[in-house]
């Protein structure tokens, strides 16, 4: 199995490191995605400004999180659901709703089940969604550029579920807390 080092601005290659840098300043510390992603400055670079972006779109933070989980789950990604799970909660989403989206049921507020459900068939249909998904989506309440920013929203994931499963990303160790570590269903036999 091909291992994959995590980078700090000292031992980054030399296009990496300013941005972890600037990572390290925002964070308060190096998440291991970005130092996993900093051997590619150009993977590096399109995360972290992909994700700066989403945290400018017209979604309020909640329906970015909501966006966010529905893809983490979706491409069961142990390490951003986790994480996500921190960062919905800071951004003030409830706990039914973020139950809801880590278990894969229904959420109880028909706006944000309409966001998670248009965001998971983006991603589910490659974009090939359809003229009726996305009308529903607007009679839901949002807007045709919240169309897009769900599509942003899909490219920051892809980004970091893929680099995840690939290179077996080591989570952070705030992740081990049993309110934010979650098991994805394929995982979940050995882990019982």
């Amino acid at each position: 199995m091909t291992s994959f080092a995590q980078y700090t601005p000292d031992t980054a290659p030399e296009g990496s490191r300013a941005r972890l840098g600037a990572v390290k300043q925002a964070w308060g510390f190096i998440p291991t995605l970005h130092a996993t992603l900093a051997e590619s400055p150009v993977a590096l670079d399109a995360y972290d400004t992909l994700f700066g972006l989403v945290a400018q779109s017209t979604l309020t933070p909640v329906e970015q999180q909501v966006a966010y989980q529905a893809i983490n789950v979706f491409h069961e990604c142990e390490y951003c659901t986790a994480g996500h799970s921190f960062l919905s909660r800071k951004a003030g989403m409830d706990e039914p709703t973020l139950q809801a989206l880590r278990n894969s049921t229904p959420i109880a507020d028909a706006r944000l089940q309409a966001l998670r459900a248009f965001t998971e068939a983006v991603v589910r249909e490659r974009g090939f969604v359809g003229d009726a998904a996305v009308d529903a989506f607007i009679a839901a309440g949002f807007t045709r550029a919240n169309v897009l920013e769900v599509v942003t929203i899909a490219a920051t994931k892809t980004i970091s579920n893929y680099t995840n499963h690939i290179t077996h990303t080591p989570k952070e160790g705030f992740m081990a807390d049993p309110t934010l570590a979650w098991v994805a269903p394929r995982n979940r036999a050995k882990a019982a």
